[in-house]
């Protein structure tokens, strides 16, 4: 009898091996040396050594008509799982537990300052979300399953008309602002950090030579509104914008080679200019940019932050800077 019922278990385990479909794996070494900050929150510390230790492993099973695919993360901190994802046809549902961006809040920045994530950028809350698309319309229902905020958005597309509406309810907010863990310290809040509430945007675009129109617009009691008209010429793009709170802005970017150029100014009742280079020779990479509405933002968000990046082989060199007198140091390879 155990003969036979071992005999039977490796069939079963063969057979499911055998159908377990594609399997990757991919990850990433990283040593790096300094301190940055995030957002609105410097960084924690003196300059030191830090070491990460990244493994995706991927699996996807595509041998009928339901495509299926999942991936586990591992890292120094432990171990997640990470998208799951499930298509047919023209219907693709995807579970990644608050970490879809469609439903985000950023916290106040001021209550439990802190605590992890508390950098005024964005938390992304969402849990699930179901798409579908067909011919030129799609639609994508996010939802948070703790606290039922959703956001529905549909697109539209008809040759150079591109026309969306989304419907966004954060009437609740993430479920680690609770009440109860913001007054016990444990959690971040919320409540004076974004408008929250429902929203529905509504916007169009359209595309005639190299010329491109766009202009959306939301339901709020104070309505805010965007337009803008952008021209293609060659290697070079023009925008000028405008809004609710009447900021025009006008916009360059232009791109020669290796050399990329970008520049930005708002007038009327903005002042706000960013400046962005980025230069690539070989193995060499620089960067270089600049936004004054930045001003006490931190690390990647600084308001001046300057790169420089060098590859060798596998072996990337990376090195950062910002005005808030921060920098950092790394070394890596991905496999």
């Amino acid at each position: 009898m155990k003969k036979v019922l071992l005999t039977t278990t490796a069939v079963i385990f063969t057979a499911g091996f055998a159908s377990a479909g594609d399997m990757s794996m991919s990850g990433a070494i990283k040593l790096t040396y300094g301190s940055f900050g995030t957002g609105s929150q410097a960084a924690s510390g003196t300059d030191d050594f830090t070491s990460e230790a990244d493994l995706d492993i991927a699996a996807t099973s595509a041998s009928g008509g339901i495509t299926m695919s999942g991936t586990l993360e591992v890292d120094e901190g432990g171990t997640a799982a990470g998208p799951v994802t499930i298509s047919t046809g023209m219907l693709t549902f995807t579970y990644d537990k608050n970490d879809l961006g469609a439903l985000a809040m950023n916290p106040d920045g001021t209550v439990n300052a802190a605590l992890a994530g508390n950098d005024g950028e964005d938390n992304n809350y969402g849990d699930y979300s179901i798409a579908f698309s067909a011919g030129g319309m799609g639609v994508v229902y996010t939802k948070d399953q703790e606290t039922s905020d959703n956001v529905i958005a549909v697109s539209y597309t008809a040759g150079a008309l591109g026309l969306t509406l989304t419907a966004t309810d954060e009437s609740n907010g993430p479920t680690d602002g609770a009440a109860a863990d913001v007054a016990a310290g444990t959690a971040l809040s919320y409540d004076e950090a974004t408008d929250g509430g429902k929203e529905t945007v509504i916007g169009a675009t359209y595309t005639t030579g190299p010329y491109t129109i766009a202009i959306s617009g939301n339901d709020a009691d104070d309505q805010a509104w965007d337009a803008s008209v952008s021209m293609v010429s060659g290697d070079t793009t023009v925008t000028v914008a405008s809004d609710e709170s009447e900021v025009m802005s006008v916009a360059i970017a232009y791109t020669s080679g290796a050399m990329s150029i970008s520049a930005s100014q708002e007038f009327s009742e903005g002042d706000n200019t960013t400046v962005s280079l980025s230069y690539t020779e070989g193995a060499l990479t620089f960067g270089a940019a600049l936004d004054t509405g930045q001003e006490d933002h931190f690390g990647d968000e600084a308001q001046l932050l300057l790169t420089a990046g060098y590859t060798d082989g596998d072996v990337s060199i990376a090195a950062k800077g910002t005005d808030q007198d921060e920098m950092e140091v790394s070394v890596s390879f991905a496999f």
